[in-house]
């Protein structure tokens, strides 16, 4: 199990991969020396951790999105400088609005759409 990732799915998708697994490994295993219950109650017990650090770090990124909002909120009015990757340079603008898309904080300024994390200065 070590080699299961947070980004390798949702927890539906983890449940029902484990699932499979745990079918197709008492499926094949060795009739003279089957799986111990305790074996079984230990991977069950792990993928049940593995299920609740998923749902935490869910929440977590729920809570992380609600304060760069937040944040970002704070600088409508405010002139910014950013980077701006198509232009290769730093541009200054006034920050219009903030959206939130496909995870991540936006902000507008004038035509741009800035990411949160790619802003340099913050001036009154």
């Amino acid at each position: 199990m070590s080699g299961i990732t947070a980004s390798s799915g949702s927890a539906e998708q983890l449940t029902f991969d484990y699932m499979n697994l745990l079918i197709a490994q008492l499926r094949n295993q060795n009739p003279l020396e089957p799986m111990s219950n305790g074996e079984m109650a230990s991977q069950l017990a792990q993928f049940a951790q593995l299920e609740q650090l998923e749902s935490i770090n869910g929440t977590f990124q729920k809570v992380l999105a609600a304060s760069q909002i937040s944040q970002a909120s704070a600088l409508i009015g405010k002139k910014v400088t950013f980077y701006s990757g198509v232009e290769q340079q730093a541009l200054e603008g006034v920050v219009d609005r903030v959206g939130y898309d496909n995870g991540e904080v936006l902000l507008v300024v004038g035509n741009y759409a800035v990411p949160f994390e790619d802003v340099i200065w913050v001036q009154n």
